[in-house]
């Protein structure tokens, strides 16, 4: 027998600590080499642990463990055999997110209903009851010898001991180390930021235009969407180099502040949010960002996503409208000092040249960290930025779209 110890390796540096969030393999299944047998997390991410070799796998953690970096979590025979007809590795199942439910009995379960009448309810008062789910018991009539009118129907309202026949269950289960991580630092940056968000809205006209015009194209050329965030990541690195405060941190006493632009992009991944970085943006091209955006998306989305692939970034840019949301104050992203926070696109009336035009309008919204970053310089990348996109023309393509867009 040759038994192989599977340590936790380690996921990136600073991390020292990994929980078990879901085995993908039970005790005893053959896996083969380099199946994913496990999902752990770190602070950072969910990261998929690959089997070393072919075997029979023991589990020695628990979903929800704890784990060092460096800590046996598994053995794996590689002197068994495969078992016949065992299902390929490909075809392993994810083991089922286990869940406490905990279901609240009703109030008459425990203790009977007061009773206060000592007559009964008159036909139109049980009607009124019957719709509100109340029992009649419970009311106090002021007919005669009790009786509950129909006024007294009227009147009454459900107590919060009565149970209404409604599903009461309720269901807890224990947030990842990732979300648990996310949670500590929204507080953190709430906490120890001077935060301050300013606002501006963005006529996006000439956006479209040039999307409407060459998206075809790009599409043909480039295998890649000519989508809104090319054009917000161009905006924000021609304004960072303009308003370089905003692409800066604080160490200590001291400010940091960089001369390229890694940009923070907030996705929506199947284990809850995750901010990948565009390195050097400021030096990418449309076709570039599009091409690195849609790449960090889908390591995100399959849940391949590094921690390398998440950290260092100088800024951040968020996309809320592809919820829905109108307008938010976006929470910056410590250690980081500012965040843009991109809306829906709403047709809405607005002045232009004297004229009242329906335009696709969204409002952004850039929070920062007064400590290191003034209202000059906040307003003005701001300001920066809605110009850029309200003449990109000029500002983000030099004229020649076409150049810009490598087509």
């Amino acid at each position: 027998m040759s038994i192989l110890e599977m340590k936790v390796p380690s996921p990136g540096e600073s991390i020292t600590e990994v929980e078990i969030a879901t085995w993908l393999v039970k005790d005893g299944d053959y896996v083969e080499k380099d199946q994913a047998i496990a999902e752990v997390d770190s602070d950072k991410a969910t990261l998929e642990l690959p089997a070393e070799a072919s075997g029979i796998i023991t589990l020695k953690a628990e979903e929800g463990d704890a784990v060092a970096v460096g800590q046996v979590v598994c053995l794996i025979d590689t002197g068994a055999a495969k078992p016949s007809g065992s299902a390929p590795a490909a075809e392993a199942p994810k083991a089922e997110e286990k869940k406490e439910e905990v279901k609240a009995a009703p109030a008459a379960a425990s203790a009977p209903a007061a009773t206060y009448a000592t007559g009964s309810a008159s036909p139109a008062a049980k009607k009124i009851l019957d719709e509100k789910s109340i029992d009649a018991a419970s009311v106090q009539g002021t007919g005669k010898d009790g009786r509950v009118t129909k006024e007294d129907a009227l009147n009454a309202t459900p107590s919060m001991g009565t149970p209404t026949g409604g599903p009461r269950g309720t269901e807890r289960k224990k947030m990842s180390m990732l979300r648990r991580k996310v949670a500590e630092r929204l507080v953190e940056a709430k906490n120890t930021t001077a935060m301050l968000t300013t606002f501006n809205e963005v006529n996006l006209t000439e956006v479209n235009k040039i999307r409407a015009e060459f998206k075809d194209a790009f599409k043909a050329k480039h295998n890649a969407s000519l989508g809104f965030m090319s054009f917000f990541t161009k905006a924000v690195t021609r304004a960072l180099q303009l308003y370089p405060d905003v692409n800066s941190m604080i160490d200590g006493q001291e400010q940091i502040k960089f001369d390229f632009a890694d940009i923070s992009i907030a996705v929506s991944g199947p284990k809850g949010l995750m901010v990948p970085v565009v390195r050097n943006a400021e030096l990418l091209s449309f076709r570039g960002v599009e091409a690195e955006i849609k790449r960090l998306a889908t390591r995100a989305r399959d849940g391949q996503i590094t921690v390398d692939e998440m950290t260092g970034g100088t800024f951040t840019i968020t996309n809320g409208g592809v919820f829905g949301s109108m307008l938010s104050t976006p929470i910056i992203n410590p250690p980081q000092s500012g965040i843009l926070g991109m809306h829906n696109i709403i047709e809405r009336p607005v002045a232009v040249d004297g004229q009242v035009v329906i335009a696709p309008m969204m409002y952004i919204a850039l929070s920062y960290d007064h400590r290191i970053i003034d209202g000059r310089e906040s307003v003005g990348f701001l300001v920066a930025v809605k110009e850029a996109l309200e003449n990109p023309m000029e500002l983000l393509m030099n004229n020649d779209p076409k150049k810009a867009l490598e087509l």
